[in-house]
């Protein structure tokens, strides 16, 4: 098998800064509900119900933390309307966006199929 590794060229604090920066990244994007919270956010503007009608299985508590976190990494914007009752719509900050190609890339490897686990990688 040929190896399909790069060589390390970074000195070791740079790969440590790296490495907490990943870490970071995927801290704010981790989690059971995150990316499909963004994933729906990415189509467009979502009220809390709506979110929570379309995300089978969230409970109203964990959207909420959930929301709350992405909301506190900067990637999604909460505005509130003062209306009676009040009415609160989330969108997908700027920065979010350029998780497309992330998202497009997830949506290539589901579409290829999941590997048979008999066959040897």
């Amino acid at each position: 098998m040929e190896n399909q590794t790069t060589p390390c060229t970074e000195s070791y604090d740079e790969v440590v800064v790296l490495h907490a920066e990943i870490r970071t990244a995927i801290q704010s994007i981790g989690g059971k509900w995150k990316l499909e919270v963004l994933w729906l956010l990415g189509q467009r503007m979502h009220r809390f119900n709506e979110l929570r009608r379309a995300i089978p299985g969230i409970t109203q508590h964990m959207l909420t933390q959930q929301l709350r976190e992405l909301e506190a990494d900067g990637l999604i914007h909460r505005t509130v309307y003062p209306e009676v009752p009040p009415r609160v719509e989330y969108t997908l900050a700027d920065h979010a966006r350029r998780l497309r190609p992330v998202f497009d890339a997830l949506f290539t490897w589901v579409a290829s199929g999941k590997p048979d686990p008999a066959t040897p990688a």
